[in-house]
Parts: structure tokens; C-alpha cells; sequence
């Protein structure tokens, strides 16, 4: 419900804001609306079965991780130039990253390997986003709302990113019996999803409304 709620705030405020900035809300908008959806979707998987809807997590995660990297190219596009290559250097770096760990979790191949994969994948847009040509035009050519938010959306995906590989170890890893750690996972992906969705919406949403007030003076 929080995702639910968090979607209609974020489509609300595209109104406060100028144009520029209303891709970005519109797109805070629907990572929340598509995390909520699939989140229905898992709670009755879960109810009816018991059993961890890894399918529907995974699809949730391909269509919004994608779009929460959008973000960084986007708040970069609405005060400069960027490169189409910053784009596309997000996009391997997250499906590397959702590949790795969906084909561990899936059984396909063995679980270290795939976290393994999944983390050189993360590590990659980590790289993009503090050391790469992203951390390069924020910090050369954005105004000081914007470079500010980028900083915070680097801090989410440094370290509340860092709950899902934690989710994988206690699930996949540490030799607990297959109930105990499907609760885990479960219980720490969700808080991640609630945490860092919702949070990097609301990070956008400050720099767009200050952005916009600061032209109107």
C-alpha cells in the first residue's frame, strides 16, 4: 500500500513541477506502480502456496531496476547534455546484475557463481556512478539541488542496494533449511524494495520542486 500511495503522490506533483522534470516523476510513478502490481501478484503466490515467487520478483526487478538507473541519466539531462553511452553503460550494468542473481536464485547455475556475476554487475554501476562519465557530468555541470541528489541516489545505491546481495547470502548461502531461509529472503527484499524505491522517487520529487521554484524567483 505504500508503494500504492507513493505512485499516486509522485503523479500527482508532475503538476507542481516544470517540464523538464516530469519525465523523471512519471517515471518514479511507475516503478512504484509496477513494484505494487507485482507485489499483489507475489502476496497471493505466497498465501495460496507458500512458497517464495521468485518469477514475479525477478520481472518486477527487470522492469524497475532498468528504470531507477533511468533516473541518474535523466536528472543529468534535464541541466546538460549527456551521452548516450552513460545510458547504455546503466542498462549492462543493471541486466548483468538482475541476470546473475535470477539465474542463481532459479537453480539454472550454481549460487556462488551467480552472486558473483550479480556483484561484478552492481560493482560496474557503482563505478558509472561515483568514478565514470555519470559522476563526471553531475559534478562539472549540475547546479547544487541536483548534484546533491545525486549524491543521496548514489548513497541508495551503494548501500541500500547492498540489502539484496545480504538477501541472497542468508537465502542461498549460509546452508540454513530451505523454510527458514525463504523467510529471510523474503523479509529482507521486501524492506529493500519499500526502502529504496519509495526513496529514490522522493529523492527526484526534492530536486525537481526545488529546481523549479528556483527558476520562478
Amino acid at each position: 500500500m505504500a508503494l500504492v500511495a507513493s505512485t499516486a503522490f509522485f503523479f500527482l506533483e508532475r503538476d507542481r513541477v516544470s517540464p523538464k522534470w516530469k519525465t523523471s516523476l512519471t517515471v518514479s510513478g511507475l516503478v512504484t506502480l509496477v513494484a505494487a502490481v507485482h507485489y499483489f501478484y507475489m502476496r497471493e503466490v505466497w498465501v495460496t502456496t507458500g512458497s517464495t515467487p521468485t518469477v514475479f520478483r525477478y520481472i518486477d526487478w527487470l522492469i524497475t531496476v532498468p528504470l531507477l538507473m533511468v533516473e541518474f541519466y535523466l536528472i543529468l539531462s534535464a541541466i546538460a547534455k549527456v551521452p548516450a553511452g552513460v545510458f547504455w553503460r546503466l542498462m549492462i550494468g543493471t541486466i548483468v546484475m538482475l541476470v546473475g542473481g535470477y539465474v542463481g536464485e532459479a537453480g539454472y547455475v550454481n549460487t556462488m557463481v551467480a552472486f558473483i556475476v550479480g556483484m561484478l554487475g552492481w560493482i560496474f554501476i557503482l563505478y558509472e556512478i561515483f568514478a565514470g562519465e555519470a559522476s563526471k557530468i553531475n559534478a562539472q555541470s549540475a547546479p547544487p539541488s541536483v548534484q546533491s541528489a545525486f549524491k543521496t541516489m548514489r548513497f541508495i545505491v551503494t548501500f541500500g542496494w547492498a540489502i539484496y546481495p545480504v538477501g541472497y547470502f542468508f537465502g542461498y548461502l549460509t546452508g540454513s533449511s530451505p523454510a527458514s531461509s525463504a523467510n529471510a529472503l523474503n523479509i529482507i527484499y521486501n524492506l529493500a524494495d519499500v526502502l529504496n524505491k519509495i526513496a529514490f522517487g522522493l529523492i527526484i520529487w526534492q530536486v525537481a520542486v526545488s529546481e523549479t521554484e528556483n527558476a520562478k524567483k
